[in-house]
């Protein structure tokens, strides 16, 4: 895991201010360096810098980045963010052809792979991956990202320069190139956040690689390309040999993730997901005479406020306790309290660069920092209710008939705090419907298909564009910041691709959430935690906490120098503070409630102070 930045402009000469590019390198390193904590470098070439700082987890020794090879008069170099699950498998296949290496690092077999067989050697790489390539045959860089988009990759066009990094904050590191908003970026934060449209990064002419996509740049200027997507098809397996196939898919991808020259962990919380990611790795441990640590979440005095409701039925820690007494695992529960909670809620605009999901990324944010006192490698089981239709919208039939995003139907709560004026400038309904609209005609369609499949299918496919994006970059952003190389098994992509085509009545026989998964992991886990109802992560009902966070509103309110002022109205501001409680009704997904919207308005303000945005 690591952090990569850099420029490329075939038209100017770099090297000719060698100095001053190379600390323009530095300093793209610099503000990335939580991304990779323990190494450091930088390239420079005539047209093009690459910078990349590491996070040693594969092959401690000689794995230092960029990476440069010289074929004949050809020779290229590469900068990696992420971790390639198949690479012993991808060395063998290049020995074979007669490449030979100088390191065991997986970052050089990517860049023999591309030197050996060119662009096509993305599609046999199973991992997780942002990386740039430069090929001086052709005086061109390709910047590509893995198939689901769990590792960032952000650029911007300026003038005539392309400019890329891992986060956001590391292309403003560009002489020149600074922040700004528009009313497009307004209303992506307005509108459609925490989340955000696909392809962009909400600043200004801030552009991102598309998951499963690559961007070649040379002289004649920028073009994107597709080398995965799903594909609709009809599912020819039996149930039987579904739940089969999809235990061996599960078992294959934690296995590969389990793959580090240093010790691993894992998340649990209880629940069927991340109690099949630790049981299996448990299992793979004590096999090796070693136990598995792990680690659970929970809020400080959160067993006295806790507030049942449908989206979140029941405590976690007894589930906790019994996962990790089957495991045998050598268990850690961190908590988190209100002062460390709201404090993190602008530590975690800081590492995602945008507002973002308010506690419920704060909180972890706080927790990856308390997990790597202990850990550099962690496995969690974020994105199977996704993928499986674990969610109430999967199921719930006013989703069904609501054509809106089905974890944010409902754009009021949206509007409660914003001013008359701004509500009608940036018309947030028309922004979200277009964006919606826009998925759902890309959805890959199945001819014949039933209406009622069909649009189940379109449902899986906003999840896996936006609500597990969401999640992903979440994951990404807070354990990053933290030095954490956080693991998601469950979005390998042969999983996602065999799954999406499995029918309904077979993800969720005789109406059972996520029923399929749970049959995959009959042999795995106890049944008493394989058929628990779902429920969510954890999240703070502590009185004191919500509090706080409308005295901070207010605060901010009063300050007429807040960026935010002029965007919300106070009065509402008023009504809305004596009552945002309401658990039940979120706004965005299950957990972003009431006292969530007010957090959000703070990091919006926060964020727009840190980068001096002005609208």
């Amino acid at each position: 895991m690591s952090g990569i930045a850099g420029f490329f402009n075939p038209n100017k000469i770099y090297t000719a201010e060698r100095i001053k590019w190379q600390d323009i390198l530095r300093k793209m390193n610099r503000v990335q360096r939580h991304r990779g904590p323990d190494e450091d470098g930088i390239f420079l070439e005539k047209n093009c810098g690459l910078s990349h700082v590491r996070l040693s987890v594969i092959d401690l020794s000689t794995g230092s980045q960029p990476i440069v090879r010289r074929e004949n008069r050809r020779h290229c170099a590469i900068v990696l963010d992420g971790e390639i699950y198949n690479m012993r498998e991808c060395r063998r296949e290049l020995e074979s052809k007669g490449v030979s290496f100088e390191t065991k690092s997986d970052t050089e077999i990517v860049l023999a792979g591309y030197m050996k067989e060119g662009k096509d050697f993305v599609k046999k790489l199973n991992g997780v991956f942002a990386f740039v390539i430069w090929d001086s045959w052709q005086n061109k860089i390709l910047m590509f990202r893995d198939r689901v988009g769990v590792k960032p990759l952000f650029y911007k066009k300026y003038e005539g320069t392309v400019i890329f990094s891992s986060e956001i904050k590391g292309l403003f590191e560009y002489p020149g190139c600074t922040p700004e908003i528009d009313d497009t970026g307004l209303r992506e934060v307005f509108a459609l956040g925490p989340a955000k449209s696909y392809g962009k990064g909400v600043f200004k002419e801030v552009g991102e690689v598309l998951p499963g996509h690559f961007i070649e740049i040379n002289k004649n200027g920028m073009r994107e390309y597709s080398y995965w997507k799903l594909i609709s098809k009809p599912h020819e397996d039996s149930y039987e040999a579904t739940v089969e196939q999809t235990s061996h898919l599960l078992l294959d991808a934690v296995k590969k993730q389990m793959i580090s020259n240093v010790p691993i962990s894992t998340f649990l919380s209880g629940g069927v997901d991340s109690s099949l990611v630790t049981a299996i790795c448990a299992g793979e441990w004590e096999k090796q005479g070693k136990v598995l640590d792990s680690f659970s979440f929970d809020f400080k005095d959160n067993d006295i406020h806790f507030k049942s409701n449908s989206f979140q039925p029941s405590l976690d820690r007894p589930w906790v306790d019994k996962m990790a007494a089957f495991s045998k695992t050598n268990h850690r529960y961190l908590e988190c309290d209100n002062r460390d909670l709201m404090d993190y809620l602008y530590r975690a605009v800081d590492a995602r660069d945008l507002p973002c999901m308010a506690d419920v990324e704060s909180s972890l944010l706080y927790f990856c920092k308390e997990t790597v006192r202990y850990h550099k490698v962690a496995l969690s089981g974020e994105g199977a209710d996704e993928i499986f239709g674990g969610y109430p919208w999967f199921h719930n039939r006013e989703c069904f008939e609501t054509h809106a995003f089905p974890w944010a139907r409902d754009m009021e709560p949206r509007k409660a705090l914003l001013s008359e004026d701004w509500i009608r400038h940036l018309n947030i309904e028309e922004y979200a419907k277009t964006a919606y609209e826009k998925t759902i005609a890309e959805t890959p369609r199945l001819d014949g298909e039933g209406e009622e499949e069909a649009r189940r299918r379109e449902i899986a496919y906003l999840n896996v564009r936006w609500f597990m994006a969401t999640l992903l970059d979440r994951m990404d952003r807070t354990s990053m910041a933290s030095g954490l190389a956080a693991r998601v098994p469950f979005a390998d992509h042969r999983i996602i691709e065999y799954i999406w085509n499995v029918p309904w009545q077979m993800k969720c026989p005789d109406g059972v959430v996520k029923g399929l998964l749970r049959a995959a992991g009959e042999n795995i886990v106890p049944h008493e935690v394989l058929y628990r109802k779902k429920s969510p992560y954890p999240k703070t009902y502590h009185p004191a906490y919500e509090k706080e966070l409308g005295d901070r509103l207010r605060e901010v309110l009063s300050n007429p120098n807040a960026p935010i002022r002029s965007l919300i109205d106070k009065k509402k501001a008023e009504v809305f503070l004596k009552s945002p409680s309401d658990y039940g009704k979120p706004w965005y997904g299950q957990l972003m409630a009431g006292p969530q919207l007010i957090a959000y308005m703070l990091q919006i303000n926060y964020w727009m102070e840190r980068y001096q945005l002005s609208i």
